[in-house]
């Protein structure tokens, strides 16, 4: 997480998409320094062993009347795979740490786990970006191969355009962001042109701006806001 003008913000990732659920935190001296994540992790630690376990995380990213019947893929050793079927148009995943910004101190942490729910609209232009960000991922890429093979793709129209109204759910209370955030809260995900205006990040406003497509990779900008409850209609904490 940065704490830039006041206001947290957090990449996903996604996935983080992301995802992404992810932005890193800005310490103040007294704070532990932040670990080192300098290059890819063996696979075998960005894996969930456990299927049944992953397709219960992914979701929790949205509330069961959306999540229940949606499409729920898990992370293989060669991309994501389709473990349930669904049949509202909604897909949910659980995203990795290199779906967040390029300049994501925690880009490779192997604990990220960024549980999101993206409606139809996202599900059509926005998972593929995840989806070829973890093929380079996976072909041992580095961080700087994968920003280029993004910019390859996109230049060579190998990714669809924004649709409009995509966006995600992130409300799981058992996700795991980054490690000064954890889970932090439940928030929507809008996904929107680089030149839209939503007030984000100024005082009072409750929308906040995601750095995660900052690098101009992709022609999207991520805008988020917060809810009062977790996917399970608990209550979340405040702002």
């Amino acid at each position: 997480m940065k704490q830039g003008t006041g206001r947290w913000k957090i990449g996903v990732t996604l996935s983080m998409l992301l995802a992404m659920a992810m932005a890193a935190a800005q310490g103040s001296p007294a704070q532990k320094p932040p670990r080192a994540y300098p290059a890819m992790a063996p696979l075998a630690q960005y894996l969930m062993a456990d299927r049944n376990a992953e397709i219960a995380l992914a979701r929790s990213a949205a509330p069961k009347a959306i999540s229940g019947e949606a499409t729920i893929l898990v992370l293989g050793p060669h991309g994501y795979v389709t473990a349930v079927k669904g049949s509202n148009g909604f897909v949910c995943l659980v995203d990795r740490s290199w779906t967040a910004q390029f300049d994501f101190p925690e880009f490779w942490n192997p604990r990220l786990r960024g549980p999101m729910c993206l409606n139809p609209q996202a599900a059509k232009s926005i998972l593929p970006i995840s989806f070829k960000r973890t093929e380079l991922a996976l072909a041992g890429k580095s961080r700087s191969q994968i920003l280029q093979g993004m910019k390859a793709a996109l230049a060579a129209k190998q990714l669809p355009p924004l649709e409009p109204g995509a966006m995600c759910y992130m409300m799981s209370k058992q996700g795991y962001l980054n490690d000064d955030a954890g889970h932090w809260m439940p928030h929507l995900m809008f996904y929107v042109p680089r030149d839209a205006d939503w007030g984000a990040d100024l005082p009072g406003s409750p929308v906040m701006l995601n750095p995660q497509f900052h690098d101009g990779a992709v022609a999207v900008k991520v805008l988020m806001i917060p809810t009062a409850k977790w996917s399970d209609g608990t209550p979340a904490p405040a702002m």
